[in-house]
């Protein structure tokens, strides 16, 4: 492989729930690498149960970079992100080791991929704030039955619980009469970064059993606790942290408009729906590496060597890239 001056970047992308944090920070102790993880919501402190944030253990030493940026009230969008992720990759590459970037949040990946600047694309506090307060009046169907009236691509990529872009795609086709969808070149181009895309999936069913059996595992391991935490240290129901999946529904067992088994069931579609989403998002990006892990999410052993293949053939850009 052919290498260059660009910092290199492994990511190893995938529906979530299919075992990627535990296969990068395994990448990472064999090539000699740190984690940034590409989760919108694993930004937030105080939401570790529900997001399936990693724990000190779990890192098994491996540094990893990305969580716990800011508070559940406090605004953070992908420029944020992508500022961030920036100063993390270019401190690790100063210390001789390789960026793994991790995560299923696919505006995230791709900004890495290709160079997105979410940061020019503007927006307006009034039309955002107008939609916010109509998703206050007439709730998120209609908010989402809205947004097929004008960017019906958006629309069916979009779950109407996911009303925060929801808004942004609303926002961008009243700002600029075009679709959300049409802001963005999914043309692949490459970045300012020399990355490596790896994908992790897993039979369907396996997931979808993975993905239940971890929700019963959050309830056993205090979500409930957590959920009535951020709701106490106030946070209300429509903040954007509070939209995550997981979440909104507790909440809405939380304040008895629910029965905890409706917001379980509930939570179990919803990240069954979002898997789903996700698996196609990355599908569309033809340079991803596809590896199938067990429904345990392990690799096989060549699966799991021909990936640190992949990302030792770019280690060699270290040393160009800090000389810059």
């Amino acid at each position: 492989m052919k290498t260059a001056s660009r910092a290199p970047v492994l990511c190893i992308v995938g529906p979530t729930g299919v075992g990627k944090s535990h296969v990068g920070i395994e990448v990472a102790r064999a090539v000699g690498g740190e984690v940034v993880s590409a989760d919108s919501m694993q930004v937030y402190r105080g939401m570790d149960i529900g997001t399936a944030k990693v724990t000190q253990s779990e890192t098994q030493g491996v540094p990893h970079h990305g969580l716990d940026l800011v508070e559940p009230n406090e605004s953070f969008t992908v420029a944020n992100w992508v500022t961030h992720a920036d100063v993390a990759i270019a401190g690790i590459i100063r210390r001789g080791r390789l960026p793994i970037v991790v995560g299923g949040t696919g505006l995230y990946i791709r900004a890495i991929v290709e160079d997105l600047d979410f940061a020019r694309q503007a927006g307006s506090a009034s039309v955002r704030a107008k939609w916010e307060a109509y998703l206050l009046e007439h709730g998120s169907a209609q908010l989402h039955r809205r947004l097929c009236e004008v960017d019906l691509t958006s629309a069916n990529r979009l779950h109407p619980n996911d009303t925060r872009r929801v808004i942004r795609a609303l926002e961008v086709a009243e700002l600029r009469g075009q679709e959300l969808s049409q802001t963005y070149e999914w043309r692949a181009k490459g970045g300012r970064y020399n990355a490596v895309q790896v994908g992790l999936v897993m039979d369907r069913a396996a997931l979808y059993r993975r993905v239940d059996a971890r929700l019963d595992a959050m309830v056993a391991a205090g979500l409930d606790a957590e959920v009535r935490q951020l709701l106490d240290t106030g946070c209300t129901r429509n903040t954007t942290a509070m939209q995550a999946i997981g979440y909104k529904e507790w909440a809405a067992y939380v304040t008895g408009e629910t029965r905890e088994e409706e917001a379980v069931a509930a939570i179990k579609q919803a990240t069954r729906r979002l898997a789903k989403r996700q698996l196609s998002w990355f599908l569309r990006d033809e340079r991803v590496h596809w590896f199938t892990v067990d429904q345990t999410g392990a690799l096989s052993a060549n699966d799991f060597q021909t990936i640190c293949d992949l990302a030792l053939q770019i280690t060699e850009g270290i040393e160009l890239a800090r000389r810059e």
